[in-house]
C-alpha cells in the first residue's frame, strides 16, 4: 500500500483510503470481530458500501468486499459480472472472479467472527447460506454506518458537490413546470440534467401530487397524469453527484392557493426549519432532533409518514435515523437529510420537502441555498 499522503491510481489520496479503512478497522476490533464483509448490489443506493472501501461502482450484479481487521482487502465478484464495471477503478488489488462468491469468503473466513454490512437487505440467499455455515455472523450494518458517518473534508467535497447539482435540478423542474404538463414531461429535464453532471444512474426521483391545493401523499414514478393550476406538487429529488454522495433537497410547488390544511403543514415545516439549526448540533442525539423537528406536526395533529430523516452518504440511506427511538450521539461532521413526511388525519393531504444538513458544533447547517417557501412556478434564481 503506497504510503500515506500519495494518491491511489483510482485518484482517490491514499490518505482518505486509510482513514476509511482505519474506521471500520477499529469498530470491528471493539466488536471483537475478525473481518469484516461489505455487500453491495446494482439496486438503487445500495452499491455505495462497496464504494466507500473499494473505489469501484457497481454497474450490474453485485459484489463483496473483505476487509479482515489484520490484513489486505479482498474484493470478490460473481463470474457473471466481469464485464459489467470497470474493475480497474478499485484500489483493492486482490480481485477474485468465482462462480460462488459465498463458497470462496466462507473458505476465507471459517471459523472467525466476522460483521455483516447488508445482510438484512443485500446479500444474497445463496451465499449467505455457505458463509453462515462457515462462521459466526455478526449482522453489522449499524454500527459500519456509524463508523463512517462522520465525513472527511474531501466527503464533504463530494456531498456539496451532490447538493449543488440537486438544488440546480430543483430549478429546472419549477422552470419546466407547467400546468397541462405531464408529470414525465417536467421531471424528464431533470433526469437529463443530473446525467449531464456526472450523476449517471445514481438518481431517484419521484413526485408527489394531488388536487384541490393538497397533495397525496403516495410516492409515484412520474406518468402521464397533466398538472392542474390547483394541483399541489411535491417533486422528491434524491441523486448522487460523480463523487457517489448521496443528497436530498426539493421544495413543493403550488400555482394556485394551497389548501388550509397544507398551510398547516408549511407553518410546521418553518418550525422545524428553525428547531434543525439549533438541534443538529453535537452533543445531541438523533432522538433530540426527532422530538425537536417533529413537535410542530404533532401540535397540529398531523401524522408522520416515516421517520423525520437519516445520515446520508454513499449509500442513500445511512444511520443513525433521526426518530423517536434512537439516541445515538450526533457528530460534527455528520451529514443528515431531513424530509418530514406530514398527513393529515384523512390521508389526503401531505407535505413533503427535503434538505441536506451538516453539523457542526453550533448547530445545523442547511448545505442548500433554496429558501424554505411554497414555490408557485414564477420564481427564478
Amino acid at each position: 500500500m503506497a504510503a500515506v499522503g500519495a494518491v491511489s491510481y483510482t485518484g482517490l489520496p491514499q490518505e482518505e483510503i486509510e482513514r476509511r479503512y482505519r474506521l471500520v478497522r477499529e469498530a470491528a476490533e471493539r466488536d471483537r470481530l475478525d473481518a469484516v464483509i461489505v455487500c453491495g448490489n446494482e439496486y438503487t443506493g445500495f452499491e455505495g458500501a462497496v464504494t466507500y472501501l473499494s473505489g469501484f461502482v457497481i454497474v450490474h450484479r453485485y459484489a463483496y468486499v473483505l476487509l479482515p481487521v489484520d490484513g489486505e482487502p479482498s474484493i470478490v465478484f460473481p463470474t457473471e459480472a466481469r464485464y459489467v464495471g470497470e474493475h480497474g477503478t478499485t484500489w483493492i488489488e486482490r480481485q477474485e472472479f468465482v462462480d460462488r462468491p459465498g463458497d470462496w469468503l466462507a473458505d476465507q473466513v471459517r471459523g472467525k467472527r466476522v460483521g455483516v454490512y447488508g445482510m438484512d437487505y443485500v446479500m444474497t440467499v445463496r451465499d449467505y447460506a455457505p458463509i453462515a455455515a462457515a462462521c459466526d455472523l455478526v449482522a453489522w450494518d449499524v454500527p459500519f454506518d456509524h463508523a463512517r458517518a462522520v465525513k472527511s473534508e474531501l466527503e464533504l467535497a463530494s456531498v456539496r458537490e451532490s447538493v449543488r447539482i440537486n438544488t440546480e435540478g430543483f430549478w429546472v423542474f419549477l422552470e419546466h413546470f407547467e400546468p397541462g404538463k405531464t408529470e414525465q414531461e417536467v421531471l424528464a429535464p431533470c433526469e437529463e440534467y443530473f446525467v449531464s453532471q456526472g450523476c449517471g444512474r445514481w438518481t431517484m426521483d419521484m413526485v408527489l401530487d394531488g388536487p384541490n391545493g393538497g397533495a397525496l401523499p403516495e410516492f409515484k414514478i412520474a406518468g402521464s397524469r397533466r398538472f392542474e393550476r390547483t394541483d399541489m406538487v411535491l417533486p422528491s429529488l434524491e441523486i448522487a453527484g460523480a463523487g457517489g454522495h448521496w443528497v436530498e433537497v426539493s421544495r413543493a410547488i403550488c400555482p394556485g392557493e394551497p389548501n388550509d390544511v397544507t398551510k398547516a403543514m408549511f407553518e410546521a415545516y418553518e418550525e422545524y426549519y428553525d428547531a434543525a439549526r439549533s438541534v443538529l448540533k453535537a452533543g445531541a442525539t438523533a432522538g433530540d432532533a426527532h422530538r425537536a423537528v417533529a413537535k410542530g406536526f404533532h401540535d397540529r395533529g398531523f401524522h408522520l409518514g416515516h421517520v423525520t430523516g437519516h445520515s446520508i452518504g454513499m449509500t442513500m440511506i445511512e444511520f443513525p435515523k433521526i426518530g423517536e427511538t434512537d439516541e445515538t450521539p450526533l457528530q460534527a461532521g455528520m451529514v443528515l437529510s431531513m424530509h418530514p413526511h406530514a398527513i393529515a388525519q384523512d390521508g389526503q393531504s401531505c407535505l413533503y420537502m427535503q434538505d441536506t444538513w451538516l453539523v457542526t458544533d453550533d448547530g445545523g447547517v442547511p448545505l442548500a441555498d433554496l429558501p424554505m417557501k411554497i414555490y408557485d412556478g414564477t420564481e427564478s434564481r
